[in-house]
């Protein structure tokens, strides 16, 4: 059992999901960065408001000039079929950053009707109901 709460632990130290990071970006929590790690055409065709645009290459170079020290990081990509965000995590833990994986990505960003932005502006999709419930923003899990 040991194990067991060691794995989940680690898991929600170092993973988190849309609505959770969500939710904090709403509650305007302090120090938090959400990062864009795809590349600039990925980026210009959607990206969540108020998230940095560091593709994975660049976050070794450009972090320390783009990130501020002390931050707490959450990465993103395109979904789940997509390794990017753990790439991306990567990169900051190895730069001494506190860093998560958004789970779901981009694509569940979008597919849980929460806006996005382009550069036309600010835009959403109704909830896709096999990802979220309808008429909530969380699954109240």
């Amino acid at each position: 059992m040991t194990n067991a709460i060691e794995h989940f632990t680690a898991r929600l130290t170092f993973e988190t999901d849309v609505s959770d990071v969500h939710a904090a970006m709403t509650a305007g929590t302090p120090n938090l960065v959400v990062v864009d790690s795809r590349g600039a055409q990925a980026w210009a065709q959607g990206r969540i408001p108020g998230a940095v645009h560091l593709p994975t290459a660049d976050i070794a170079v450009r972090a320390a000039e783009t990130i501020p020290a002390g931050s707490e990081v959450v990465t993103y990509c395109w979904g789940p079929g997509c390794n990017g965000a753990t790439r991306a995590a990567l990169e900051f833990a190895k730069l001494g950053y506190r860093v998560r994986e958004m789970l779901g990505g981009y694509e569940y960003w979008v597919r849980e009707g929460l806006e996005f932005e382009t550069s036309a502006g600010r835009e959403s999709r109704p909830a896709d109901e096999l990802t979220a419930p309808r008429w909530a923003v969380s699954c109240d899990c």
